[in-house]
């Protein structure tokens, strides 16, 4: 399928985008207003244990019918087409988009270039398969004889994020004995405080670099290296140290056996990589089994984004909702609020996910854009965020698009806990959206026996205006299946808000620049010398560095 019919058009010379402001205009009342009846039934929608209520938006039934026309008038459905038949909608990079084919279990061949991709695909999940089911059972120990019970994951970026968030969330399901940890920073302090819990003994070291060059992985990779060469024997490093990366050449000269490298692809991008054998430190420690279910959750809202009509479609019409807010109520927040302490790194691995992807000012076209983009991605875990930000959400100046999330069911026992917890998920999206009034303030304060004087004081500083809109994320329980659904809905809202705003979502050369410039850099740090070559600040900077460095 060609690219070449669609029209990379600015959203904002479409005549429904122009409807859409209109609309906007003319149905401009609060939540309260908003509420019938019937609400909750007409703005939610449920697949597979998955339940999402909208309910609580600026929606009625003329706006979703705008905005899944807009969808529509952008070319959503032949574009989706495109990322799952392998075309290269990545232009930027020349590249395919298929993080869905990583975890496509049927029979239909996913072609890139005229090759199927599926076979290569099979032959590596089969090969982690194999490796991690050996560790598991005592097949692949270390030099010693005993037994790898602890797996340090170097990467940084995709090679990063999306592993430590998933080994996170599924740590209920972790094999028993196993620990996991992760590495990134290139701040020395991260590797030396992770090296302090290892016994080089039985620690499995992943090294995930495409290219095997990546400054920061690979500086914390050879401190690893040195670390463990001063328990053991060059040539035991292979037992210790696997790599996921193309660069077979550098890897074998790091001392890491050809057939301990797990190979990944260009079509897929960092931060969609933890499907492929990015994901090896999961399969390592939660178990193949409990990795591959992942990826068949991940399969099954494929399916739904791709078969399901826009009306219907859950990553479709969050991220129609997520254009609604930032682009005509002119929000540039949205808060992530998982009531799910599994999920405490789930905002951080979607702040990759969306600001990455989105966060660009230059459209298709290589013009500059009029119009917002990406938001700004925040969040914690609920209810420590009730303890902190929340009285920005409740009564600061900022508007913010609320998305929580919890699950029905907890993982453990202690079900008067997770009553607890939930209550407050309920409690929260209530109070966002009513607030409390002026005339329920005041009455309050009567009660407790304050005088006009205290009221008068006290009255501005206890009203909630309400109107605070929340999208809110109810499934039944955190299964493997479940966080890979989860994700899977945000890669596609992420995806579908990419093509309506006309940007491309699957480069990041804004990374780029700071890099560049730190590799200039750092062999100014060798020497004593003034620097002069940058601006006054930098080398203001620089030189100040080098006194303080020089102080006793």
């Amino acid at each position: 399928m060609s690219q070449d019919f669609l029209q990379k058009t600015d959203p904002t010379a479409k005549r429904i985008w122009n409807a859409l402001e209109t609309h906007f205009h003319e149905v401009s009342c609060s939540l309260q207003e908003l509420f019938r009846p019937d609400r909750f039934e007409k703005f939610s929608l449920s697949f597979n244990d998955l339940f999402i209520d909208f309910s609580k938006t600026h929606v009625n039934e003329t706006t979703m019918k705008l905005l899944v026309k807009l969808a529509e008038e952008c070319h959503l459905k032949e574009s989706i087409e495109m990322m799952f038949d392998g075309v290269k909608i990545n232009e930027t990079e020349h590249r395919a988009v298929l993080h869905t084919a990583l975890r496509n279990f049927s029979d239909q061949p996913v072609d890139v270039d005229g090759n199927d991709v599926m076979p290569e695909i099979r032959n590596v999940l089969q090969k982690i398969k194999t490796f991690t089911e050996e560790l598991h059972q005592g097949k692949r120990c270390g030099f010693s004889g005993k037994k790898i019970d602890t797996i340090v994951n170097i990467g940084i970026g995709g090679s990063d994020l999306g592993p430590v968030m998933v080994c996170k969330a599924l740590k209920y399901y972790e094999i028993d004995g196993m620990k996991c940890h992760f590495v990134s920073n290139v701040d020395g302090t991260h590797i030396h405080e992770t090296l302090k819990d290892c016994n080089p003994e039985t620690t499995l070291f992943l090294i995930v670099s495409k290219t095997f060059t990546t400054q920061e992985t690979m500086a914390n990779a050879q401190t690893a290296r040195q670390w463990f060469l001063k328990h053991a024997s060059e040539n035991e490093i292979g037992k210790h140290f696997v790599a996921v990366s193309t660069n077979a050449k550098d890897v074998e000269t790091f001392g890491i056996d050809k057939d301990n490298m797990f190979e990944f692809w260009d079509f897929v991008g960092g931060r969609y990589s933890m499907w492929s054998a990015v994901g090896l430190s999961i399969a390592c420690y939660v178990g193949y089994d409990n990795f591959e279910k992942m990826l068949r959750g991940g399969e099954m809202m494929d399916n739904h984004f791709r078969y399901t009509p826009f009306e219907k479609n859950i990553p479709v019409i969050l991220a129609l909702l997520g254009i609604w807010y930032t682009n005509f109520h002119n929000y540039q927040v949205e808060t992530i609020l998982p009531y799910d302490q599994y999920l405490e790194r789930f905002p951080a691995y979607l702040q990759q996910l969306i600001m990455e992807s989105n966060g660009k000012y230059v459209d298709r076209n290589g013009e500059l854009i009029n119009y917002s983009t990406s938001p700004i991605i925040w969040g914690e875990p609920g209810t420590n965020g009730q303890h902190s930000f929340y009285q920005l959400l409740h009564q600061g100046t900022v508007n913010s698009l609320a998305i929580f999330m919890a699950p029905a069911l907890p993982l453990n026992d202690l079900d008067h806990h997770h009553k607890i917890l939930i209550s407050n998920f309920f409690a929260q999206t209530e109070a966002l959206m009513n607030g409390k009034d002026e005339v329920t303030v005041e009455a309050e304060l009567k009660a407790k026996g304050a005088s006009k004087e205290e009221i008068r004081k006290l009255l501005p500083h206890k009203v909630f205006e309400g109107d605070k809109p929340s999208i809110s994320i109810l499934y039944k329980k955190l299964t493997p299946e479940m966080l890979g659904m989860l994700v899977a809905v945000f890669e596609h809202r992420t995806f579908v808000q990419g093509i309506i705003w006309n940007i491309y979502s699957f480069d990041q050369f804004g990374v780029e620049l700071g890099k560049e410039l730190a590799k200039k850099i750092l062999p100014e740090l060798e020497n004593d010398e003034l620097i002069t070559t940058h601006d006054s600040s930098t080398n203001g900077l620089l030189n100040q560095w080098k006194v303080m460095r020089n102080e006793k």
